[in-house]
């Protein structure tokens, strides 16, 4: 058993907060935190100016919603999720070709050994010794981090507003709907917001890899972030409900969720509360309910579809899809060991 921090229920939930459209003469606005830089005025005073939030700006592209537009994403949504499964398997027959040909090259006398060692290359600089040093978990979650890092920055360039709008949030309504399922899962506005999703992913991550492996954990992540946008989207059309949402919380709830169930004894505790400790098992039951009663009632604060579809996929996941489909890839595999056979 092993025990591990995490945040309150509520502040989990916040990682995939949803931006709903109002629909004022079919003008959408997004609920967002205001940010409130200061400037000097014309009496040499610091008077707080509040900025328009780049989410409020009534540009949002609302249109109407009906069935017919699940049809991209849809396919969209099983397009990414065979891509990331393939590149994945791919990179992992790459990995251990890479290493059974290091093994290969091993020296097998002391001659060859003193040869080799004679003519190694320099140290590595210090960036190299710094990733060389870092664990499975920390070399898969630290671009994540850089991702999600260089997204929250480009939030910050006025010019790039409109862009990250269309394409960094998943908009069912907008006219680019299948490109953000994806992108949305690394992009953050609030600065709190990216903080908490990424201490979340990475108390879990070290479980997840160690259960996984590094490859099919990032099939799964990679997976799990556009099936939530698609259960959101899904969702939406549903309820007639337009709005954006942005957040890599369903991606993280599958893993929260993949975590919880196959290691369900664990012991976790609320961050600010360490002593008081539940079990995984139970934890991840009462997300789920939350969820489950926000779709079913309508609220609105928090994606709650999203957070829903990652939770089950990541269960699913557990139950099947690693047994399934990472456990019958041999045929894949065969296929591309014959394909860059071929090519060479």
């Amino acid at each position: 058993m092993f025990v591990r921090n995490v945040w309150s229920a509520a502040e989990l939930k916040f990682c995939c907060k949803p931006m709903l459209l109002k629909k004022p003469n079919n003008i959408g606005y997004a609920q967002f935190q205001l940010r409130q830089p200061f400037h000097n005025s014309r009496r040499s005073a610091r008077r707080p100016i509040i900025e328009p939030n780049p989410l409020e700006i009534p540009q949002i592209e609302s249109g109407p919603l009906n069935a017919s537009s699940l049809v991209k994403p849809l396919l969209f949504t099983v397009g990414v999720t065979g891509v990331s499964l393939a590149g994945c398997v791919i990179w992992e027959y790459e990995n251990v070709r890479s290493h059974a040909k290091a093994f290969l090259r091993r020296p097998n006398s002391w001659l060859n050994s003193h040869q080799r060692r004679n003519s190694q290359k320099s140290e590595p600089g210090p960036i190299r010794q710094w990733w060389d040093s870092l664990r499975t978990s920390e070399k898969v979650f630290y671009p994540i981090l850089a991702a999600n890092l260089l997204v929250f920055g480009a939030w910050r360039v006025r010019a790039l507003q409109t862009f990250m709008i269309r394409y960094f949030c998943s908009n069912p309504s907008g006219s680019a709907v299948c490109l953000p399922m994806v992108l949305s899962t690394f992009s953050h506005y609030s600065g709190f917001h990216l903080a908490a999703n990424m201490y979340v992913l990475y108390s879990f991550m070290p479980a997840g890899i160690a259960a996984l492996g590094k490859e099919q954990f990032v099939a799964m992540y990679m997976s799990a972030g556009v099936i939530s946008s698609f259960a959101s989207v899904l969702y939406k059309v549903m309820v007639n409900q337009p709005g954006l949402s942005l957040g890599a919380s369903g991606a993280i709830m599958a893993v929260l969720s993949y975590v919880c169930v196959q290691y369900p004894d664990t012991k976790l505790s609320i961050i600010f509360l360490p002593m008081y400790t539940f079990a995984a098992g139970t934890a991840i039951k009462v997300i789920m309910s939350v969820d489950l009663a926000g779709v079913v009632l309508g609220w609105k604060f928090f994606d709650h579809a999203a957070h829903l579809g990652g939770a089950l996929f990541g269960m699913a996941w557990c139950y099947w899809g690693g047994l399934h489909v990472w456990g019958n890839r041999d045929k894949f595999l065969q296929y591309y060991h014959n394909f860059r056979k071929d090519s060479r």
